[in-house]
This record gives structure tokens, sequence and C-alpha cells, in this order.
């Protein structure tokens, strides 16, 4: 489930649309300052959206795992294809690189992350623990092949951030030289990343079948005699440590994916799709 925050809406991933939400003035909730109600939907069908990208037009770009390209929403299909990787020789539904992340800078998109170079069905399972890359989209050409699962490419204060995941790293790379620098290690699969001046805020997650086996997140969790956290740790940029967060302890949570930040927001609300709010929650523009 993506999200993606465009001024003071945002767009949400499910498993088969992709939702804008429109945020106003909380009514039916005092003790919340605003709501987001779901408005407008579109159907893209089961594509695996991972992450959103908002170009100066406007226009709504996403991650299309499953069809391992870039795509855009239809009126009239499920989606538009706008860019895919060189290696990538045919658009078909078999998830072949996990292209899964979206650099965006001044509105236009600069790189993208996906785990591997595979042109097979399902090819990057075999290249978790290494062969992760950064592309750049405008040239097609891979900058880095030296990456572990990387999602979430991030701009932010001249700097491109992105979370090395299978290693639990977040860092910055040189997008000419494809170095990467690990700032600071995370106990979970990260995913998802946003900024609020000189705070990151990181997404991470458990494993799915109880071990990250294959990825040198285990040895690193071994080494620190630590437990993967599912929650939301807050990293001060300019000291280097977490200087807070908040953790799913128990329940059915147990994975994130993305992370924003609302500012001037102190207590939001939504309206659910599958519940009876969205029914009765009605308001009128003016006429």
């Amino acid at each position: 489930m993506a999200l993606k925050l465009v001024g003071r809406d945002f767009y949400l991933s499910t498993l088969y649309q992709v939702w804008r939400f429109t945020v106003e003035a909380a009514q039916q909730d005092e003790a919340a300052d605003h709501c987001f109600v779901p408005r407008v939907a579109h159907t893209t069908g089961d594509v695996d959206v991972h992450d959103f990208a908002v170009l100066t037009d406007g226009t709504l770009v996403f991650a299309n795992t499953l069809y391992s390209c870039l795509a855009t929403l239809s009126d009239t299909h499920s989606f538009k294809p706008v860019w895919w990787p060189k290696f990538i020789s045919k658009l078909v539904p078999e998830d072949r690189c996990h292209l899964n992340g979206i650099a965006e800078h001044d509105g236009q998109i600069t790189h993208v992350t996906a785990v591997s170079q595979s042109d097979i069905a399902h090819g990057w399972r075999a290249r978790r623990h290494n062969g992760g890359c950064l592309i750049d989209v405008h040239s097609n050409a891979v900058v880095t092949n030296d990456l572990s699962m990387p999602h979430s490419p991030r701009w932010h204060r001249g700097a491109l951030w992105l979370l090395n995941s299978g290693r639990g790293e977040l860092g910055t790379i040189d997008p000419a030289t494809g170095q990467f620098e690990a700032r600071i290690f995370l106990p979970g699969f990260l995913r998802g990343l946003s900024f609020h001046g000189r705070y990151a805020l990181v997404g991470l997650s458990k494993p799915r079948d109880g071990s990250f086996d294959g990825l040198a997140l285990d040895e690193a969790l071994r080494s620190r005699d630590a437990d993967p956290r599912c929650g939301i740790h807050i990293v001060d940029l300019d000291r280097g440590c977490v200087v807070e967060w908040l953790e799913f302890e128990a329940g059915s949570i147990t994975e994130l994916f993305s992370v924003e930040a609302l500012p001037d927001m102190a207590s939001p609300i939504a309206v659910g799709l599958k519940s009876d709010e969205i029914l009765n929650h009605i308001t009128i523009a003016p006429p």
C-alpha cells in the first residue's frame, strides 16, 4: 500500500485501485483537526503499485512493479506505461526486476530503484542479497548494482537518499559514481522514507517468514543481539541517531511501506473505504 502526499491531499494505493483523498475540516469528530476523505478512485487491477511521484504538470506516475515499468493512470485502461528499464525486454505481468522506488526532484523523475536487473519472471528473488540497482531514468543507465533490495529513493537537502533494505541501512548515494554511504543502521526491513527538516522518518518491517533468510540484515541483527521491529524511527540527520520511535509490538501489523509527514496537522483522521462511515460522510460544495 503506497502513499503520496500532494499538497494537503494524498494518493493511496489499495490491492487493485488508486484513491485520491482530499482534506477538509473535521466536522464529526471534535478531537480531530483535519479529515481525509476518499473522493476519486482509479481501478488499475492488482499490478502491485509501489512508489508514487507527481510531475510538474500534476501527472501521477507510479511504480508498476508487476509489469516492471513506470506508469500513469488511464480513464479507459488499467494503466499507461511511460518508462521501463532497458534490460526489460517485454512488459508482462511477471515482476521481473521488482522495480519499486521513485526519486522525484523539482517535479521530474530522476531515478528508480529495483532489486535486480533480471529479465525473467520473478528473477529478482535470487538476487536479494546483492544486485540491487539505482537507475538513471533520463539516460536509462544503471548507476550501481551493488545494493541489497533498495527502496524509497528520495532527494533531500541536495542529496539523494535511499534505504538499502537488505542491509538495514539508511544512507546517501552519489548519482554520478553510484557510491553508497550508509548513515545509520535500523533494526528492520526498511521501506518508506520521508523528511521533515533535519529529521528522516523511516518505516521498519518485520520479516514475513520469521527471518531475513539470505540477507545481510539477518547477521547485522544477530551481531547487535537485536530483534527486528515494525514501526517508524525518526532519525536526526545532523547527529546521525534515532531521537524518537513508534513501534507496533503486538497484533496484526508487522509491515509498513510508506511514511509521510503531515505538517501543521495535530490530530488528522481519515474516512475508511469499507466502513459505514463512507456512506454517511456527505459535504456540499458551494453552488
